[in-house]
């Protein structure tokens, strides 16, 4: 069984910075390709970005880039996501997931095990 746990939400102000954590557990994981998602209130749940298997691509909404950074330990089996110079249209539950059966996608519907979510909420 598949586990993803995420950590590392908040509160913060704009400008300020987060690292969200995502270890996953219950099967192979190092050889898909990982995501980080988010929804918003009333909107709709959007990719933020993805990493392939070996970190060696990765994709960026263009919303993020430049602020965020996905990376990935595939010793840990955890996934990572920088998020500096964070503005108030950032706060959302953010969710990460795996494509399992894809080395590397972007493509949401690809994206078949998720996490409970955390939230990042603007504190200013």
């Amino acid at each position: 069984q598949v586990q993803l746990v995420e950590s590392g939400g908040g509160l913060v102000q704009a400008g300020g910075s987060l690292r969200l954590s995502c270890a996953a557990s219950g099967r192979t994981f190092s050889t898909y390709a990982m995501g980080w998602f988010r929804q918003a209130p009333g909107k709709e749940r959007e990719i933020v970005a993805a990493i392939s298997w070996n970190g060696g691509t990765t994709y960026y909404a263009d919303s993020v880039k430049g602020r965020f950074t996905i990376s990935r330990d595939n010793v840990k089996n955890t996934v990572y996501l920088q998020m500096n110079s964070l503005k108030p249209e950032d706060t959302a539950v953010y969710y990460c997931a795996v494509a399992y059966g894809y080395s590397r996608t972007y493509k949401s519907a690809r994206y078949n095990y998720w996490g409970q979510g955390t939230q990042i909420t603007d504190s200013s």
